[in-house]
């Protein structure tokens, strides 16, 4: 069977489950192995990372300076402030919840040495050539300038740019991740850690999606005050898109079916047209929700500054960072890497544990912003009343 036909996700569940198998009979010298490649493509992960956030996060902020004036403004600030709502609603969930729920597991957690007795054979070092705050800031130069300058041959380079990072992300990293998360539950195992590790974060993936349920309850909530419709109604209404998305675990593949929730639900055919493609790029509340509380979890379980004041940076910095995310594989994850690191200091095996989290629940996270979308388009076109917009495909149209 040709192994591409799996899906990130199946790959990372087998990588899991034979990493810990294989802990219980494979000698130190095997796992010493698995270690060193895990080194080198950590150093990897590392030195990518600015060219990540410049490729993705550029592109994707020049492409939102063309777009409907007033309205382009509204729908963007809505998303984004939805996404950091999310993400500081989960900090404080998490800051109260955690200490009860985790328990004895919070505490086996933070006893665990990280940095154990194993060891790679070697190491290649490969120093990144720019800081990921000094990305972040050339991203978002080189992104608003060129939509507000609408150039076409920089804008083709930002793209071409991006392509080329999406290549190496789809060719390289994730076919990689499966062999990395292998290597990681492997040393855990080996060292006698993942008892402690999957009994924390099965209880933190229970909590994750309760808080997924009540964000998408609050959005509807808040666009059938706005808007004077059944909320309950509406949600139900983009149910289908919900399903679609955890099949298809991609913003971008869901909008067809989103637009027709949408335009099931009482929206503008050109209302619809706008909004659900556009936020299905910068409108994620349940990916930061996922971030935020894994991360957490680590930083409360391994000792790291857990405060506010760090994670509400970090809140509003995911929020603009996450414009990367939409078609990639696992995107708003690596998108936030870089962050994780310089902002919360989480080291390459914190690093992996979130992807591997994250990844495990990916499709989940994906459904919630689509399902949530539908909320945004209410709303904007309630904003919009009679005001012309541009107009939609006739594909959209007929949805």
């Amino acid at each position: 069977m040709n192994i591409k036909k799996f899906g990130i996700l199946p790959r990372v569940l087998i990588a899991i489950a034979l990493g810990i198998v294989f802990s219980f009979f494979m000698p130190a010298w095997g796992v010493r192995i698995f270690l060193t490649f895990n080194s080198i493509f950590g150093n990897f992960l590392g030195m990518f990372i600015p060219l990540l956030i410049i490729g993705l996060v550029s592109a994707g902020i020049a492409e939102l300076g063309v777009g409907a004036g007033r309205l382009l403004l509204i729908t963007v600030a809505m998303a984004y402030g939805s996404t950091v709502l999310s993400g500081t609603f989960t900090y404080f969930s998490c800051s109260l919840a955690y200490p009860h729920i985790l328990g004895n597991g919070l505490s086996a957690l933070s006893n665990m040495d990280m940095s154990n007795a194993l060891t790679p054979y070697f190491t290649i070092e490969m120093p990144a050539f720019i800081s990921v705050t000094t990305a972040l800031v050339l991203a978002f130069i080189l992104g608003l300038c060129t939509g507000a300058l609408k150039g076409e041959t920089m804008k083709g380079f930002l793209n071409d740019f991006r392509d080329i990072v999406v290549r190496v992300i789809t060719h390289v990293i994730i076919p990689c991740l499966p062999f990395y998360i292998f290597g990681i539950f492997l040393q855990m195992g080996a060292e006698g850690h993942v008892g402690a590790v999957l009994g924390a974060f099965l209880k933190i993936v229970g909590f994750i999606f309760l808080l997924h349920i009540i964000v998408l309850l609050f959005l509807f909530l808040v666009a059938g005050a706005v808007t004077r419709k059944n909320p309950f109604k509406a949600l139900v209404t983009m149910l289908p898109a919900y399903f679609t998305a955890l099949g298809t675990a991609s913003s971008a593949a869901t909008i067809p079916v989103t637009l027709q929730q949408s335009l099931k639900n009482g929206v503008r055919p050109e209302t619809a047209g706008f909004t659900v493609p556009l936020c299905a790029t910068i409108h994620m509340p349940c990916s930061i929700l996922k971030i935020t509380a894994v991360a957490f979890a680590i930083s409360l379980s391994m000792g790291l500054p857990c405060d506010f004041g760090t994670y509400i940076g970090f809140i509003l910095m995911l929020g603009i960072t996450m414009v990367a995310a939409p078609g990639v594989p696992g995107g708003a994850i690596m998108a936030a890497l870089g962050l994780l690191n310089t902002m919360l200091g989480f080291d390459a095996n914190m690093q992996g544990l979130m992807i591997a989290i994250y990844i495990a629940m990916d499709s989940f996270g994906t459904a919630g912003n689509v399902t949530g979308d539908g909320a945004i388009a209410l709303i904007v076109d309630h904003i919009r009343g009679e005001k012309t917009m541009p107009k939609p495909d006739s594909e959209i149209t007929e949805l």
